[in-house]
């Protein structure tokens, strides 16, 4: 398969819904409606919700149904990198190739607008319409994977570990752990949401979380190298920035090269998990793939 052509045409997907689900721009408070869009709606490879949907497609389901909940992995995203983005976090200027949400509409409709995102993503999980296709369960299942995947023990807390670690001379499994929660949960729920949809036995829902788990592992790598590698043009945003902020990564353990190699270790064995999965598993087979090959 194409796997470009399969992101894209997914993505397109994700963001037609997305567009159809943010409030008008007319709407009040009209300011916090053009700073969310302005994020939401600003580019983006749709990775987390796409994974949703390869999940969902490897069990043979594949109706637009399901896009709310896919596309709520995309709110709790483009919140975390609002906040991400902002003087007392990260401090970046720009953000995919545009100027930061900060610098257009000032710190404190910033936070709002990602808060404004963050509670959006449960509402979509929550519309009445979707207890035409899915149960109550199911349902439930969805919010408790997405608030543990972005919480206090998911990407919040990982976030919290590293602030905590900048400027720290932090052993290896100390920054394992912190990418498990910061990048890894939210990837984990994404995956697992997708199995959730497609009505996965607890066996496959076991595979596709171990799935999970190792591209999440390659998708951290990947960004670590790209930091280092990566120029402000692929990136969208300032290279380097890691060191510069007294961050520990992959590779100032293991050098550039062994980052890659451990990164693509990952992607083996996360293919090998989806051997008792038939060919409609190829999307999430070839999104392993991609994570280590991309350029931003």
């Amino acid at each position: 398969m194409n796997i470009q052509a399969y992101l894209d045409n997914q993505r397109s997907r994700v963001d037609g819904f997305l567009e159809k689900a943010l409030p008008s721009k007319g709407m009040e408070p009209v300011m916090l409606y053009h700073s969310m869009a302005y994020s939401l709606l600003g580019g983006g490879k749709r990775i987390r919700p796409i994974v949703t949907i390869a999940s969902a497609q490897a069990l043979d389901y594949d109706k637009d149904e399901m896009l709310p909940f896919a596309a709520a992995l995309e709110c709790v995203h483009t919140y975390s990198l609002i906040h991400d983005d902002l003087p007392a976090m990260d401090d970046d200027d720009y953000r995919r190739g545009r100027l930061t949400n900060h610098k257009v509409y000032g710190e404190g409709m910033a936070i709002l607008a990602g808060d404004g995102l963050l509670t959006m993503a449960f509402e979509l999980c929550s519309l009445e319409e979707n207890g035409k296709s899915f149960s109550c369960q199911q349902q439930l299942s969805i919010v408790r994977e997405l608030a543990l995947g972005s919480g206090h023990q998911g990407m919040v807390g990982g976030q919290v570990m590293d602030i905590q670690a900048e400027n720290h001379d932090i052993e290896l499994p100390h920054l394992q752990r912190i990418h498990a929660y910061k990048t890894g949960r939210l990837i984990r729920a994404a995956v697992r949401i997708g199995g959730i949809i497609g009505g996965a036995t607890p066996m496959q829902l076991e595979a596709l979380t171990d799935y999970a788990e190792d591209i999440g592992l390659a998708f951290q790598i990947a960004d670590d190298v790209l930091n280092m590698v990566g120029s402000r043009e692929e990136l969208g945003k300032d290279a380097g920035t890691d060191e510069k902020r007294g961050k520990k990564t992959y590779p100032a353990f293991f050098g550039v090269e062994g980052a890659r190699q451990l990164g693509d270790q990952c992607v083996e064995r996360a293919i090998k998990r989806l051997d008792g999965f038939g060919s409609s598993a190829e999307p999430l087979r070839q999104i392993a793939t991609y994570i280590m090959i991309r350029r931003n």
